[in-house]
């Protein structure tokens, strides 16, 4: 299957990341966690994280995974 993972880094430090595995928003410090809180309560937010798996990742990963097998 196909993963999504959105993370989203502050001076070059990952502090909070949406896994499309989990569903939900991991936060990996103080301000990441009180983010991942916010945004896990938020049926919008975590509705367009998912979305973005249909919309972006299924399309593009079926182009690639053709274009792989065009050259085998």
């Amino acid at each position: 299957g196909i993963e999504f993972i959105d993370s989203y880094v502050f001076n070059k430090a990952e502090y909070v990341r949406f896994n499309s595995t989990v569903g939900r928003y991991v936060g990996y410090t103080e301000h990441g966690v009180k983010n991942a809180e916010a945004w896990n309560s938020d049926a919008g937010i975590l509705g367009q994280e998912q979305a973005e798996l249909e919309r972006f990742c299924k399309p593009n990963a079926d182009i690639h995974y053709s274009a792989i097998l065009d050259k085998t």
